[in-house]
Protein backbone atom coordinates (compact mmCIF):
# COMPACT_ATOMS: atom_id res chain seq x y z
CA UNK A 1 0.00 0.00 0.00
CA UNK A 2 1.51 3.29 -0.84
CA UNK A 3 -0.42 6.81 0.62
CA UNK A 4 -2.13 7.14 -2.83
CA UNK A 5 -3.99 4.53 -2.59
CA UNK A 6 -7.66 4.77 -2.96
CA UNK A 7 -10.05 1.61 -2.91
CA UNK A 8 -13.34 2.74 -4.97
CA UNK A 9 -15.99 -0.02 -3.87
CA UNK A 10 -19.54 -1.13 -5.40
CA UNK A 11 -19.06 0.05 -8.82
CA UNK A 12 -20.95 -1.56 -11.51
CA UNK A 13 -18.55 -2.14 -14.55
CA UNK A 14 -20.14 -2.34 -18.13
CA UNK A 15 -20.04 -6.45 -18.96
CA UNK A 16 -18.43 -6.50 -15.22
CA UNK A 17 -20.14 -8.07 -11.83
CA UNK A 18 -20.47 -5.15 -8.80
CA UNK A 19 -16.73 -4.43 -8.35
CA UNK A 20 -14.14 -3.10 -6.37
CA UNK A 21 -11.34 -1.03 -8.28
CA UNK A 22 -7.70 -0.38 -6.40
CA UNK A 23 -6.42 3.31 -7.98
CA UNK A 24 -2.82 3.82 -6.90
CA UNK A 25 -0.75 6.95 -7.93
CA UNK A 26 -3.63 7.89 -10.60
CA UNK A 27 -3.77 4.48 -12.05
CA UNK A 28 -5.63 1.50 -12.01
CA UNK A 29 -3.61 -1.12 -9.80
CA UNK A 30 -6.26 -4.08 -10.04
CA UNK A 31 -10.06 -4.89 -10.57
CA UNK A 32 -11.48 -7.54 -8.54
CA UNK A 33 -15.11 -8.57 -7.36
CA UNK A 34 -16.88 -6.16 -4.50
CA UNK A 35 -15.85 -7.21 -1.30
CA UNK A 36 -12.68 -8.92 -2.52
CA UNK A 37 -9.79 -6.34 -1.26
CA UNK A 38 -9.97 -4.92 2.62
CA UNK A 39 -9.74 -1.09 2.99
CA UNK A 40 -6.74 -1.68 4.99
CA UNK A 41 -6.53 2.10 6.11
CA UNK A 42 -6.63 3.20 2.84
CA UNK A 43 -9.00 6.39 1.88
CA UNK A 44 -12.45 4.73 0.33
CA UNK A 45 -14.99 6.02 -2.26
CA UNK A 46 -18.02 3.86 -2.17
CA UNK A 47 -20.33 4.08 -5.98
CA UNK A 48 -22.80 2.91 -4.22
CA UNK A 49 -23.87 0.19 -7.66
CA UNK A 50 -23.99 3.25 -9.69
CA UNK A 51 -22.70 3.06 -13.21
CA UNK A 52 -18.75 3.17 -13.99
CA UNK A 53 -17.81 4.69 -17.06
CA UNK A 54 -14.43 5.55 -18.64
CA UNK A 55 -14.19 9.52 -18.76
CA UNK A 56 -15.67 10.74 -21.66
CA UNK A 57 -13.49 12.22 -24.87
CA UNK A 58 -14.35 15.07 -26.39
CA UNK A 59 -12.90 14.74 -29.51
CA UNK A 60 -13.96 18.32 -31.86
CA UNK A 61 -14.53 21.49 -29.75
CA UNK A 62 -13.21 25.11 -30.19
CA UNK A 63 -12.89 26.42 -26.82
CA UNK A 64 -11.89 30.16 -28.76
CA UNK A 65 -14.96 30.80 -30.55
CA UNK A 66 -17.50 29.84 -28.09
CA UNK A 67 -19.75 32.83 -26.20
CA UNK A 68 -20.91 30.21 -23.62
CA UNK A 69 -21.25 32.03 -20.37
CA UNK A 70 -21.15 35.43 -22.07
CA UNK A 71 -24.44 37.71 -23.52
CA UNK A 72 -26.74 36.07 -25.85
CA UNK A 73 -25.52 36.14 -29.61
CA UNK A 74 -28.23 35.66 -32.08
CA UNK A 75 -27.98 33.08 -34.91
CA UNK A 76 -27.39 34.95 -38.15
CA UNK A 77 -28.58 32.50 -41.20
CA UNK A 78 -26.35 32.86 -44.50
CA UNK A 79 -27.89 34.07 -46.91
CA UNK A 80 -27.85 31.77 -49.76
CA UNK A 81 -27.51 27.94 -47.89
CA UNK A 82 -24.86 27.10 -46.04
CA UNK A 83 -21.55 28.55 -46.66
CA UNK A 84 -18.96 28.20 -44.85
CA UNK A 85 -16.74 31.16 -46.04
CA UNK A 86 -20.12 33.81 -45.26
CA UNK A 87 -20.04 31.47 -41.75
CA UNK A 88 -15.98 32.71 -40.74
CA UNK A 89 -17.36 36.12 -41.74
CA UNK A 90 -19.94 36.44 -39.44
CA UNK A 91 -17.55 35.03 -36.48
CA UNK A 92 -15.37 37.80 -36.83
CA UNK A 93 -17.51 40.24 -36.54
CA UNK A 94 -19.23 38.41 -33.57
CA UNK A 95 -15.79 38.13 -31.84
CA UNK A 96 -14.92 41.43 -32.12
CA UNK A 97 -17.30 42.17 -30.16
CA UNK A 98 -17.16 39.08 -27.10
CA UNK A 99 -15.99 38.70 -23.66
CA UNK A 100 -11.82 38.22 -23.13
CA UNK A 101 -11.53 34.63 -24.93
CA UNK A 102 -9.84 33.46 -21.61
CA UNK A 103 -13.19 33.86 -19.63
CA UNK A 104 -14.96 32.11 -22.36
CA UNK A 105 -12.73 29.62 -22.62
CA UNK A 106 -12.90 28.61 -19.38
CA UNK A 107 -16.77 28.60 -19.12
CA UNK A 108 -16.25 26.08 -21.80
CA UNK A 109 -13.95 23.87 -20.45
CA UNK A 110 -15.56 23.77 -17.13
CA UNK A 111 -19.17 22.86 -19.20
CA UNK A 112 -16.93 19.65 -20.70
CA UNK A 113 -15.57 18.70 -17.02
CA UNK A 114 -18.45 18.99 -15.27
CA UNK A 115 -20.38 17.08 -17.99
CA UNK A 116 -18.02 13.76 -17.33
CA UNK A 117 -14.93 14.70 -20.04
CA UNK A 118 -11.66 13.95 -19.06
CA UNK A 119 -9.99 14.36 -22.54
CA UNK A 120 -10.21 16.95 -25.42
CA UNK A 121 -8.76 18.11 -28.55
CA UNK A 122 -9.82 21.61 -28.93
CA UNK A 123 -9.21 23.43 -32.64
CA UNK A 124 -7.74 26.82 -32.19
CA UNK A 125 -7.61 29.69 -34.99
CA UNK A 126 -4.44 30.23 -35.92
CA UNK A 127 -4.40 32.32 -39.44
CA UNK A 128 -3.43 35.40 -40.85
CA UNK A 129 -6.50 36.92 -39.05
CA UNK A 130 -5.51 36.07 -35.77
CA UNK A 131 -1.82 35.05 -35.61
CA UNK A 132 -0.54 33.33 -32.72
CA UNK A 133 -2.98 35.14 -30.19
CA UNK A 134 -5.97 32.75 -30.06
CA UNK A 135 -3.62 29.74 -29.27
CA UNK A 136 -1.61 32.00 -26.72
CA UNK A 137 -4.61 32.12 -24.69
CA UNK A 138 -5.93 28.86 -25.12
CA UNK A 139 -2.33 27.87 -24.03
CA UNK A 140 -2.40 29.70 -21.05
CA UNK A 141 -5.96 28.10 -20.24
CA UNK A 142 -4.96 24.56 -20.44
CA UNK A 143 -2.33 24.90 -18.31
CA UNK A 144 -4.07 26.71 -15.51
CA UNK A 145 -6.60 23.30 -15.97
CA UNK A 146 -4.31 20.78 -16.86
CA UNK A 147 -4.83 18.60 -13.33
CA UNK A 148 -8.25 18.45 -14.41
CA UNK A 149 -8.28 17.70 -18.00
CA UNK A 150 -5.72 16.54 -20.54
CA UNK A 151 -6.50 19.03 -23.78
CA UNK A 152 -4.75 18.41 -26.88
CA UNK A 153 -4.70 21.63 -29.41
CA UNK A 154 -5.32 21.62 -33.07
CA UNK A 155 -3.34 24.72 -34.99
CA UNK A 156 -6.55 25.76 -37.36
CA UNK A 157 -7.04 27.83 -40.34
CA UNK A 158 -10.28 28.57 -39.85
CA UNK A 159 -9.75 31.48 -42.33
CA UNK A 160 -7.70 29.03 -45.12
CA UNK A 161 -4.34 28.41 -45.61
CA UNK A 162 -3.51 30.08 -49.26
CA UNK A 163 -6.68 32.86 -48.90
CA UNK A 164 -4.57 34.01 -45.49
CA UNK A 165 -1.53 35.31 -46.56
CA UNK A 166 1.34 33.85 -44.02
CA UNK A 167 -0.95 31.48 -42.53
CA UNK A 168 1.72 28.21 -43.43
CA UNK A 169 4.30 30.11 -41.19
CA UNK A 170 2.12 30.81 -38.78
CA UNK A 171 1.16 27.14 -38.66
CA UNK A 172 4.55 26.03 -38.22
CA UNK A 173 5.01 28.38 -35.42
CA UNK A 174 2.10 27.60 -33.54
CA UNK A 175 3.71 23.71 -33.34
CA UNK A 176 6.41 25.18 -31.91
CA UNK A 177 4.75 27.11 -29.00
CA UNK A 178 2.50 23.82 -28.06
CA UNK A 179 0.14 23.10 -29.86
CA UNK A 180 -0.28 19.45 -30.86
CA UNK A 181 -1.88 18.44 -34.16
CA UNK A 182 -1.91 20.22 -37.28
CA UNK A 183 -5.08 21.22 -39.04
CA UNK A 184 -6.47 21.97 -42.50
CA UNK A 185 -9.93 23.09 -43.95
CA UNK A 186 -12.17 22.50 -47.02
CA UNK A 187 -8.40 21.74 -49.21
CA UNK A 188 -10.77 22.52 -52.71
CA UNK A 189 -13.45 24.47 -51.51
CA UNK A 190 -12.42 27.25 -49.39
CA UNK A 191 -8.65 27.44 -50.61
CA UNK A 192 -9.76 25.57 -54.35
CA UNK A 193 -6.46 24.24 -54.33
CA UNK A 194 -6.12 21.08 -52.56
CA UNK A 195 -2.58 20.13 -53.97
CA UNK A 196 -0.82 23.23 -52.11
CA UNK A 197 -3.03 23.19 -49.05
CA UNK A 198 -2.51 19.50 -48.24
CA UNK A 199 0.93 20.24 -48.85
CA UNK A 200 1.37 22.44 -46.16
CA UNK A 201 -0.71 20.48 -44.38
CA UNK A 202 0.69 17.41 -44.62
CA UNK A 203 4.51 19.15 -44.94
CA UNK A 204 4.57 20.20 -41.27
CA UNK A 205 3.07 16.90 -40.23
CA UNK A 206 6.24 14.74 -41.86
CA UNK A 207 9.00 18.04 -40.73
CA UNK A 208 7.21 18.41 -36.97
CA UNK A 209 6.01 15.09 -36.55
CA UNK A 210 2.45 15.89 -35.31
CA UNK A 211 -0.81 13.95 -36.13
CA UNK A 212 -3.30 15.54 -38.89
CA UNK A 213 -6.72 16.99 -38.34
CA UNK A 214 -8.57 18.48 -41.53
CA UNK A 215 -12.13 20.05 -41.23
CA UNK A 216 -14.39 18.91 -44.18
CA UNK A 217 -17.71 19.93 -45.10
CA UNK A 218 -17.56 19.50 -48.45
CA UNK A 219 -20.84 16.56 -49.92
CA UNK A 220 -21.38 14.82 -52.39
CA UNK A 221 -18.74 14.08 -55.01
CA UNK A 222 -16.41 16.90 -53.76
CA UNK A 223 -15.92 15.46 -50.75
CA UNK A 224 -15.60 11.97 -52.22
CA UNK A 225 -12.72 13.51 -53.84
CA UNK A 226 -10.88 15.47 -51.06
CA UNK A 227 -10.97 12.33 -48.92
CA UNK A 228 -9.68 10.31 -51.52
CA UNK A 229 -6.65 12.98 -51.71
CA UNK A 230 -6.18 13.03 -48.07
CA UNK A 231 -6.19 8.71 -48.08
CA UNK A 232 -3.40 9.76 -51.07
CA UNK A 233 -1.26 12.11 -48.83
CA UNK A 234 -1.32 9.57 -45.66
CA UNK A 235 -0.27 6.82 -47.16
CA UNK A 236 2.49 8.55 -49.19
CA UNK A 237 3.09 10.15 -46.27
CA UNK A 238 3.01 6.91 -43.48
CA UNK A 239 1.21 9.02 -41.07
CA UNK A 240 -1.28 5.87 -41.19
CA UNK A 241 -2.76 5.78 -37.89
CA UNK A 242 -2.43 9.50 -37.36
CA UNK A 243 -5.25 10.99 -39.23
CA UNK A 244 -8.42 12.48 -38.66
CA UNK A 245 -10.95 14.29 -40.91
CA UNK A 246 -13.74 16.29 -39.53
CA UNK A 247 -17.40 16.40 -40.18
CA UNK A 248 -16.62 14.41 -43.83
CA UNK A 249 -20.36 15.57 -44.65
CA UNK A 250 -20.05 13.49 -47.96
CA UNK A 251 -19.80 10.57 -46.74
CA UNK A 252 -23.46 11.09 -45.79
CA UNK A 253 -24.57 11.91 -49.47
CA UNK A 254 -23.10 8.80 -51.17
CA UNK A 255 -24.82 6.02 -52.24
CA UNK A 256 -23.74 2.63 -49.95
CA UNK A 257 -22.30 0.63 -52.04
CA UNK A 258 -19.50 4.11 -52.80
CA UNK A 259 -19.60 4.53 -49.45
CA UNK A 260 -18.39 1.17 -48.56
CA UNK A 261 -15.37 1.53 -50.68
CA UNK A 262 -14.31 4.47 -49.64
CA UNK A 263 -14.90 3.40 -45.97
CA UNK A 264 -12.99 0.26 -46.85
CA UNK A 265 -9.69 2.62 -48.25
CA UNK A 266 -10.01 5.05 -44.97
CA UNK A 267 -9.55 1.75 -42.94
CA UNK A 268 -7.03 0.39 -44.82
CA UNK A 269 -4.95 4.20 -43.98
CA UNK A 270 -5.93 3.97 -40.45
CA UNK A 271 -8.15 7.90 -41.06
CA UNK A 272 -10.40 8.38 -38.17
CA UNK A 273 -13.75 9.90 -39.02
CA UNK A 274 -15.50 12.95 -36.42
CA UNK A 275 -18.92 13.41 -36.30
CA UNK A 276 -21.08 15.16 -33.85
CA UNK A 277 -24.67 13.98 -35.72
CA UNK A 278 -25.08 17.71 -36.92
CA UNK A 279 -29.04 18.64 -37.21
CA UNK A 280 -28.65 20.18 -40.75
CA UNK A 281 -26.45 18.15 -42.50
CA UNK A 282 -26.36 14.85 -43.98
CA UNK A 283 -23.30 13.27 -42.01
CA UNK A 284 -21.06 10.24 -42.40
CA UNK A 285 -23.21 6.69 -41.50
CA UNK A 286 -21.59 5.61 -38.19
CA UNK A 287 -22.88 1.47 -38.36
CA UNK A 288 -21.15 1.23 -42.09
CA UNK A 289 -17.82 3.24 -41.38
CA UNK A 290 -17.57 0.98 -38.04
CA UNK A 291 -18.40 -1.87 -39.70
CA UNK A 292 -15.57 -1.48 -42.78
CA UNK A 293 -13.14 -0.89 -39.63
CA UNK A 294 -12.91 3.04 -39.43
CA UNK A 295 -13.11 4.69 -36.58
CA UNK A 296 -15.42 6.75 -35.88
CA UNK A 297 -14.91 9.35 -32.88
CA UNK A 298 -17.32 12.64 -31.60
CA UNK A 299 -17.38 16.30 -30.57
CA UNK A 300 -19.85 18.93 -29.21
CA UNK A 301 -17.86 20.78 -32.12
CA UNK A 302 -19.18 24.17 -32.04
CA UNK A 303 -21.09 25.50 -28.44
CA UNK A 304 -23.35 28.62 -28.72
CA UNK A 305 -21.05 30.30 -31.14
CA UNK A 306 -21.13 32.18 -34.73
CA UNK A 307 -22.32 28.61 -36.42
CA UNK A 308 -25.00 27.64 -34.06
CA UNK A 309 -26.85 28.20 -30.70
CA UNK A 310 -26.75 24.68 -29.27
CA UNK A 311 -24.16 22.81 -27.48
CA UNK A 312 -23.89 21.69 -23.89
CA UNK A 313 -20.44 19.76 -23.81
CA UNK A 314 -22.26 16.65 -22.55
CA UNK A 315 -20.51 13.44 -24.34
CA UNK A 316 -22.87 11.64 -23.09
CA UNK A 317 -25.88 13.35 -24.82
CA UNK A 318 -23.69 13.06 -27.82
CA UNK A 319 -23.99 9.49 -27.79
CA UNK A 320 -27.56 9.37 -27.42
CA UNK A 321 -27.97 12.20 -30.60
CA UNK A 322 -25.57 10.13 -32.42
CA UNK A 323 -27.49 7.30 -32.27
CA UNK A 324 -31.09 8.92 -32.46
CA UNK A 325 -29.60 10.53 -35.70
CA UNK A 326 -28.30 6.98 -36.92
CA UNK A 327 -31.37 4.97 -36.28
CA UNK A 328 -29.77 3.06 -33.57
CA UNK A 329 -31.90 1.10 -31.41
CA UNK A 330 -30.93 -2.21 -30.53
CA UNK A 331 -28.85 -2.61 -26.92
CA UNK A 332 -25.93 -3.34 -28.97
CA UNK A 333 -26.39 -0.10 -31.38
CA UNK A 334 -26.74 1.62 -28.70
CA UNK A 335 -22.82 0.47 -27.02
CA UNK A 336 -21.60 1.53 -30.33
CA UNK A 337 -22.36 5.19 -30.13
CA UNK A 338 -21.02 4.99 -26.57
CA UNK A 339 -17.66 3.82 -27.94
CA UNK A 340 -17.84 6.67 -30.29
CA UNK A 341 -17.59 9.17 -27.52
CA UNK A 342 -15.17 6.92 -25.28
CA UNK A 343 -12.76 4.51 -26.88
CA UNK A 344 -13.20 5.53 -30.64
CA UNK A 345 -12.34 9.63 -29.53
CA UNK A 346 -9.53 7.53 -27.64
CA UNK A 347 -8.06 5.48 -30.29
CA UNK A 348 -8.38 8.73 -32.68
CA UNK A 349 -6.70 10.64 -30.18
CA UNK A 350 -3.77 8.36 -29.48
CA UNK A 351 -4.69 7.73 -25.82
CA UNK A 352 -2.68 4.82 -24.73
CA UNK A 353 -3.41 5.06 -21.07
CA UNK A 354 -7.30 5.15 -22.02
CA UNK A 355 -9.84 2.68 -20.31
CA UNK A 356 -11.62 0.69 -17.59
CA UNK A 357 -8.66 -1.83 -16.90
CA UNK A 358 -5.80 -2.46 -14.80
CA UNK A 359 -2.69 -0.28 -16.17
CA UNK A 360 -5.14 2.68 -17.41
CA UNK A 361 -5.79 6.18 -15.41
CA UNK A 362 -8.05 5.80 -13.21
CA UNK A 363 -10.32 8.35 -15.08
CA UNK A 364 -14.31 7.77 -14.50
CA UNK A 365 -17.72 8.82 -14.57
CA UNK A 366 -20.01 7.63 -12.03
CA UNK A 367 -23.93 7.96 -12.67
CA UNK A 368 -27.40 5.95 -12.04
CA UNK A 369 -28.21 4.10 -14.84
CA UNK A 370 -27.87 0.09 -14.80
CA UNK A 371 -25.72 -0.62 -18.18
CA UNK A 372 -24.61 1.68 -21.29
CA UNK A 373 -27.69 1.41 -22.91
CA UNK A 374 -29.73 2.92 -20.02
CA UNK A 375 -27.22 5.97 -20.23
CA UNK A 376 -27.24 6.59 -23.57
CA UNK A 377 -30.96 6.77 -23.75
CA UNK A 378 -31.47 8.28 -20.26
CA UNK A 379 -28.36 10.87 -20.28
CA UNK A 380 -28.19 11.05 -16.32
CA UNK A 381 -27.55 14.03 -15.51
CA UNK A 382 -26.30 13.95 -11.63
CA UNK A 383 -22.38 12.70 -12.06
CA UNK A 384 -19.38 12.27 -9.83
CA UNK A 385 -16.34 12.71 -12.47
CA UNK A 386 -12.75 11.58 -11.74
CA UNK A 387 -9.55 12.05 -13.30
CA UNK A 388 -6.92 9.92 -12.12
CA UNK A 389 -8.55 9.00 -9.15
CA UNK A 390 -9.92 11.94 -7.84
CA UNK A 391 -12.92 13.69 -7.96
CA UNK A 392 -13.04 17.28 -10.25
CA UNK A 393 -16.55 17.37 -10.73
CA UNK A 394 -20.24 16.51 -9.02
CA UNK A 395 -23.91 17.11 -10.10
CA UNK A 396 -22.80 19.44 -12.47
CA UNK A 397 -20.09 21.86 -10.83
CA UNK A 398 -16.25 21.44 -10.93
CA UNK A 399 -14.49 20.50 -7.79
CA UNK A 400 -10.67 22.25 -8.17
Amino acid sequence: MTNADILFQNANLPAAPLSDILVRDGVIAAILPAGSMAAEGRPTVDIGGRLLLPGFVEGHIHLDTSFYGDVWVPHKPCTDGFDVHERVRFQAENMADAAPMIDRARNQIELSIAQGSTRMRSHVMVDGSVGLASLETVLAVRAEYRDLIDVELVAFPQSGILRSPGTDRLLDEAISLGADVIGGLDPASFDRDPQRHLDVVFGIAERRGVPVDIHLHDGGSLGAFTIEEIIARTEATGLQGRVAISHAYGLGDLAPDAARRLAARLARAGIAIMTNAPGAHAFPPVALLRAEGVTVFSGSDNIRDSWWPYGDGDMLGRAMMIGYRSGFYTDAELEAAFDVVTYGGAKALGLADYGLEAGKRADFVALAAAHVPEAVVSVPHQRAVYRAGRLVAENGKVIR
